[in-house]
């Protein structure tokens, strides 16, 4: 039975290839106008079998929203998915570059392609998302109006890559969580890295003592965010990624840390993402 999960945005959308990429081309999708939406969803057994939210971007840094929705989830980290993201424009089948006189993608999407579109002289129309820009290239059946989505988006759509890789940047990389229901109680075989939440009481020194007991555990902090407390004067949690050789050099150091904090949270366990081409 092929697994079901939640995404944000339209189908063809990237959410939508990370889930490919860590699924399989089978994977069905539930598609949400928002992250608060996916979560919702992701987190009912009974609607889908979890969810894929993008958390951080190479180039524009961590989507603090989505790490206070995982905070307040019921969900589960499984594991990641970094992909490489695509930006191509998108014609019905016979167009050519001189025929377009408009593109349309989400704003997002046309900056980083800035370089490329300023060298012709097409009229710029932001949308709410790259797969519906180029789902609607395809209803209107226009000759004129071309669209910046992924490669999927192009065969779900029967649309034609007309200029491939037009993003400015290549090295844009945007990194998705997978997400399981906490009730399923997942346990991922070969996990090799951890994402957890945690609070310190503030006295003086106390992150560094946490981050240096961490390191002598032999474990590897490969990322720290920090997080408004909701209700207070400019204090702070912390999530932190954590990479790992063996299942007792986490245990050891999820306890240390557990000891040390007055809040503490272990989102999942799982095998590090690679990156793959979006």
């Amino acid at each position: 039975m092929n697994k079901k999960v939640t995404i944000q945005g339209y189908e063809g959308s990237f959410h939508q290839v990370a889930a490919r990429h860590f699924f399989g081309k089978e994977v069905e999708v539930i598609t949400c106008d928002t992250f608060r939406e996916v979560v919702k969803i992701g987190a009912d057994p009974k609607q889908s079998d979890g969810a894929v939210m993008a958390i951080e971007n190479s180039i524009a840094g961590s989507i603090l929203p989505n790490y206070n929705l995982l905070q307040k989830s019921n969900l589960q980290v499984i594991g990641e998915v970094y992909l490489s993201i695509s930006q191509n424009l998108l014609v019905n089948p016979g167009v050519k570059l001189s025929d377009i006189k408009e593109v349309h993608s989400h704003p997002m999407a046309i900056l980083q392609c800035l370089d490329f579109l300023e060298q012709h002289a097409y009229k710029l129309v932001e949308s709410e998302d790259t797969a519906l820009s180029a789902k609607l290239v395809h209803q209107h059946k226009s000759k004129h109006v071309a669209a910046i989505a992924s490669k999927l988006a192009a065969q779900l759509y029967h649309l034609e890559v007309i200029a491939p890789d037009i993003h400015t940047l290549k090295n844009n990389i945007t990194r998705f969580l997978i997400l399981a229901p906490s009730k399923a109680k997942v346990t991922i075989e070969g996990a090799d890295k951890a994402s957890i939440y945690f609070q310190t009481d503030h006295s003086k020194g106390i992150l560094s003592k946490v981050l240096a007991k961490i390191a002598q555990g032999g474990v590897n902090l490969s990322k720290l965010q920090s997080m408004p407390i909701p209700g207070s004067t400019f204090k702070y949690g912390f999530y932190a990624d954590l990479e790992f050789e063996n299942s007792k050099q986490i245990e050891k150091a999820l306890e240390t840390v557990k000891t040390m904090t007055n809040s503490f949270k272990v989102f999942g366990l799982y095998k590090k993402g690679k990156v793959v081409k979006g």
